[in-house]
Order: C-alpha cells, then structure tokens, then sequence
C-alpha cells in the first residue's frame, strides 16, 4: 500500500500492529539515448511496490531530487546538492519516525544517493533505519551477470533500462545500439558511487550519457526478470530487518 494513497485513520490501524515502511530513493537525471529521466526512481518505485505486497507494508512517496552534479550538461537532469539532500533526507527520516514508523527501509536507485543517506542516518538520534540499494542482492547480480557481462557498465546499465522497458515505455535503441567505450576495473573502483567529473566534461567524455553501459542489450523480458528477484530479495530483507 501506497502511504499518499491511504487516509490517517488507515495510517494509524496500521501503526497498531507494524511501523515498517519503505522509502524510495532515485534521481532526476538523463539514462542515454534510451534510458528515462526518471529511471532510478521509477526502478526503486516499482521494485518497493512489489516488495511491500510481498512482505506486507508500506511504501512512503519517493525521492526523485537528489545529488546528480555530473549529468547536468545533459537536459532534463535535476541536481540537489548532496548538503540539500542530506538535510531533506534527514528531517524525513526523522519525521517518519516521530510518526511511529520504528523500521525505515531505504531502498535506492542512484549511487551518489548512497554517501549523504548514510551521513542522514548517522545524525539520527531515534529509529531504526536500514539502506539497501536494489542491485546489491546476490540474485539480482547473477541476473546482471548473465545477460550483459561487463556491459552492465556503470551508468544507464541495460539492467535498469530493462525495468523500464517492462513496466514504462520502450524507447528506440537509436545511437545506443553501438556498444559504449569499456571502461577499465580501475575507472569503476575510482568511480564508484557516481564519482564524476565537472559537468562539461563528463559530457566530453561520454557524450551520449551512458558510461560503459549497452543499454541496447536490455530487454523487457529481462526487465520482469530482474524486477522479480529485487523485489523478492528486498522483501526478504525487509522481513528480516523488521524482526
């Protein structure tokens, strides 16, 4: 259940016998040629919908402005500073847990999300909170595995295009079609958790917005697939963390 889509008194039955709920956490930034603004949100979104029927709780109204600095050479990407973020993400937290909610799930979609949300939790003074991003699970990395290898890349990945494919819009591989430069084991580790360079270049080098990634691989097929296993781990997890 969708927590902007329930009334107060259906709220407060429900604090009667759990206080889990979800948050979903994305971006507002270009995915490539093919790829959706919206992508990390609309994956997390999607993903924690599942995961709430699955495990039985709720779900609160995402985050879709976050820290993108990198991609706004490219139109369309909205970017919060991480400061700006972190203090919204903060008085959220804080919020949800003065409401009752004891057993906050974040669920995120956008790697630079994952550095200003620790910091937010850490300032926490009450609740407990758990942060998980929807690709971290051993099931849905087998999946990343198998259907793009290396390609997978770091930025508009064929996995999150896929998601959108089966539940959004399939848009044309266009440019995409050509695979992207690799990028080396060294660039991923240097980068991790969106580590980028100046917004002009970070263009300059990768002028289609993909970074490393064959979007063009995707599939909506593999979209329900990869969907499934997140939805099912992060469930699991939930369940787990509630306990």
């Amino acid at each position: 259940m969708q927590l902007d889509q329930m009334s107060w008194p259906e709220v407060e039955t429900y604090l009667q016998s759990s206080g889990s709920i979800i948050l979903p956490v994305g971006s507002t930034e270009q995915h490539g040629p093919m790829g959706l603004i919206g992508t990390d949100t609309l994956c997390a979104q999607r993903i924690a919908s599942a995961a709430a029927e699955i495990a039985g709780c709720l779900v609160a109204p995402a985050l879709a402005y976050t820290p993108a600095p990198f991609n706004t050479a490219f139109p369309g990407t909205v970017s919060l500073s991480s400061e700006v973020f972190c203090q919204m993400a903060q008085e959220i937290l804080q919020g949800l847990g003065a409401q009752g909610f004891g057993h906050i799930y974040i669920l995120n979609g956008h790697g630079a999300n994952i550095a200003p949300l620790k910091q937010a939790m850490a300032a926490l003074a009450t609740g407990s909170v758990h942060l998980r991003s929807w690709w971290e699970f051993d099931t849905v990395q087998a999946l990343r595995e198998k259907y793009y290898g290396d390609w997978e890349g770091m930025h508009a990945t064929p996995s999150e295009v896929a998601i959108t494919q089966a539940f959004y819009r399939i848009l044309p591989s266009g440019t995409a079609s050509a695979p992207p430069r690799k990028l080396s084991p060294g660039y991923i580790k240097a980068h991790a958790g969106d580590r980028h360079g100046p917004p002009a270049a970070h263009r300059a080098a990768f002028p289609d917005g993909r970074v490393g990634s064959h979007s063009a691989l995707a599939t909506p097929q593999q979209g329900r697939e990869i969907h499934g296993a997140a939805a099912q781990a992060v469930a699991d997890d939930i369940l787990g963390f509630s306990a």
